[in-house]
């Protein structure tokens, strides 16, 4: 990520905010005032041996003004110079304890060195110099992570999600430390109870998510044997019946669930689904109904009250839940939306409204045409990228046999 485009856009603009602010007026001497131009100069047009052999010269012109320090460590660090960038950079907090980006490159200078301690020690006084500084908690994160110590981890990379929820890089090392201080949590639970109904708890899920879905079933039915009154562990075994399709199983779970716990809401709705699914809507609907009444603006329950409905032959009673998803298209799933359309047109035919079928149907079909468009296009994409790598691998493979210093 270091070595990103963007990444170096940013040192370069950091440079040049040091030339513009830091007060060349410090510095009276001409040639100093040179010599930081040429150097900012050089390092913003990627000139890096210009620019080091600049900042080098402002260092020796005036060997108080942390800047020329900075901008040399800031130089050192784009050329992988990590030792020589974490020299000048030390220099720089030295004559500068105060100076925003000096101890965040000095962390990461230190961090590529394998020297954490330092490293964290330096991300830290950077955070507290500049608590917005989502990029020095990200990779005091970073630093972290790298020490085993997930937890630390956790909490810095939450910081710099807070500070900047966007960023991709702060959220694919914060998605890593939970998963990791999650494993440490688990095996830690392991270790002191083998044999609880949390550990077959956890194991159930972990096995649904590797999709090994029978030994999800017999690790979520052995929570169950050790802890029967347990609300939530017999949804979490329907939740497993349901993904391996057996309906029938999934829906005496999901009762024995409501037994437990009646108030459970997503129970109840999963529930509903699959007595859709197995041609039961009466009791679909009921349930259904109850959930709507707590959840009001759940659309993705309105049309599943839809359906059982329409099942029953209520079709005055089916349009206006139908007509609640397709009001608000922005706020539902897009099947969910298509289909909707689609039920509406079936409805309104039914109820004699041939217009509105038709106005129904066509959104229906604009919809899936626009499924249908966005799914070619994912496929081409996906061959162009195919074919691309194919390539790559050929030219790859003509490289290797030619051998090295054969090709310009």
């Amino acid at each position: 990520m270091l070595e990103g485009m963007t990444f170096r856009r940013r040192l370069c603009s950091l440079a040049a905010i040091m030339f513009l602010c830091s007060g060349i007026a410090a510095a009276q001497d001409d040639a100093f005032e040179t010599a930081f131009r040429n150097g900012s100069d050089a390092l913003r047009a990627g000139r890096l041996d210009e620019a080091a052999g600049s900042f080098e010269k402002c260092t020796k012109l005036e060997p108080g003004f942390a800047e020329a320090y900075l901008n040399l460590g800031l130089t050192r660090f784009q050329q992988n110079r990590f030792e020589d960038a974490a020299a000048a950079l030390s220099k720089a907090v030295d004559l500068k304890p105060r100076l925003r980006g000096a101890h965040l490159f000095l962390g990461i200078s230190r961090y590529r060195l394998n020297d954490n301690p330092a490293a964290a020690k330096a991300l830290k006084r950077e955070t507290e110099i500049d608590p917005g500084s989502a990029v020095a908690f990200m990779w005091l994160g970073v630093v972290e992570l790298s020490d085993n110590n997930p937890a630390e981890a956790v909490a810095a990379l939450d910081h710099a999600a807070q500070l900047n929820p966007k960023d991709v890089d702060i959220l694919y090392h914060q998605g890593r430390a939970h998963m990791l201080l999650s494993q440490q949590i688990y095996e830690h639970m392991f270790n002191l109870d083998p044999n609880s109904w949390r550990v077959h708890q956890v194991l159930a899920a972990s096995f649904t998510e590797a999709d090994r879905l029978d030994d999800a079933i017999h690790e979520a039915s052995e929570a169950i044997r050790l802890k029967p009154d347990e609300p939530g562990l017999h949804e979490q075994l329907a939740d497993i019946y349901w993904k391996q399709n057996n309906l029938e199983q999934a829906e005496t779970q999901f009762s024995e669930e409501l037994k437990i716990d009646p108030l459970n809401i997503t129970a109840m709705y999963s529930l509903g689904v699959v007595s859709i699914e197995r041609s039961k809507p009466e009791p679909a609907a009921k349930l259904l109904a109850e959930v709507l009444r707590y959840r009001p603006h759940s659309l993705t329950t309105q049309y599943q009250l839809g359906r059982a409905l329409a099942q029953l032959g209520q079709n005055e009673a089916a349009a206006p839940h139908f007509e609640a998803v397709v009001a608000e298209p922005d706020k539902a799933d897009a099947e969910i939306v298509r289909q909707s359309y689609y039920q509406l047109s079936q409805l309104y035919r039914r109820l004699h409204r041939p217009q509105d079928a038709q106005t129904a149907l066509q959104g229906f079909l604009r919809l899936k045409q626009q499924a249908d468009t966005q799914q070619q296009a994912k496929l081409q994409d996906k061959m162009k990228r195919q074919t691309a790598a194919g390539a790559s691998d050929d030219s790859a493979a003509a490289d290797a046999a030619a051998g090295p210093g054969s090709r310009p």
